[in-house]
């Protein structure tokens, strides 16, 4: 599968601006202050990375005939929790005081062992205290709404490269085993789709070389934007009514 052309470049133009935004923002953090974050954190404490993917499933909705005054993505961007009083989406669609669509967008570059586990926990968090909160009567008016996760990965030898499991008292499951952390993303986000936690989900790798192209990769067509994009146009057209 594969976008259509002008879907096709501005995925590119979302890549290009994460890796350019990142460099930015780790020159500028050094200039102010004279000192750098320890590790990545000089690229990431500034936030905006993501940009250019929110807006691009932003204007993909409104194309789907979803106004746009009910897409938030800078703003008012809260929802309530049960485990927590609220959590930040990064995109929300509400139509009529109904909850539509909730959106994570999610990158990693470098540290990749501990911020998979991080990134592992706080997308079943995530969809874990939205889905309690939807049972309990959250959104009372909604029906179940769609979730979507974008992750981009840095693609580099660390992310690349198998990785060894410990097992001191089990086994773990036979497809962790010499699987690398870009292998273990593909694994996650699979396994969160299938068992219904999030409705499509999207992995990209790319490295910081891509800050010139817009250049990635996508290792699983079952993780395909092109995929995340279609489940989504499905639901807006279940909202608005409207067809091809």
């Amino acid at each position: 599968m594969s976008l259509e052309p002008r879907w096709e470049k501005r995925l590119r133009l979302a890549v290009k601006q994460f890796w350019s935004t990142r460099g930015n923002q780790a020159s500028r953090q050094g200039a102010k202050s004279g000192t750098r974050d320890a590790g990545n954190r000089t690229a990431v404490t500034g936030g905006k990375q993501l940009d250019g993917f929110v807006e691009l499933v932003r204007d993909f909705l409104v194309e789907c005939k979803i106004e746009r005054a009910s897409i938030f993505c800078n703003h008012s961007v809260e929802l309530p929790g049960w485990f927590r009083a609220e959590k930040k989406w990064d995109l929300l669609v509400v139509v009529k005081e109904q909850l539509i669509a909730a959106m994570e967008f999610k990158s990693q570059v470098g540290s990749f062992g501990n911020n998979f586990n991080n990134r592992t926990e706080e997308s079943l968090g995530s969809a874990t205290d939205i889905w309690t909160a939807y049972r309990e009567g959250a959104f009372s008016l909604s029906q179940r709404p769609w979730l979507g996760y974008v992750m981009v990965l840095e693609e580099v030898h660390r992310s690349t490269n198998p990785v060894g499991v410990k097992e001191p008292h089990f086994q773990v499951f036979p497809e962790f085993k010499e699987a690398s952390y870009a292998k273990r993303y593909e694994i996650l986000m699979a396994k969160l789709v299938r068992e219904r936690l999030y409705d499509s989900a999207a992995l990209l790798l790319s490295n910081s070389a891509s800050a010139k192209d817009g250049g990635y990769r996508q290792p699983c067509s079952e993780l395909s934007f092109e995929s995340l994009l279609t489940s989504l146009k499905a639901r807006a057209m279940g909202i608005t009514g409207v067809s091809d």
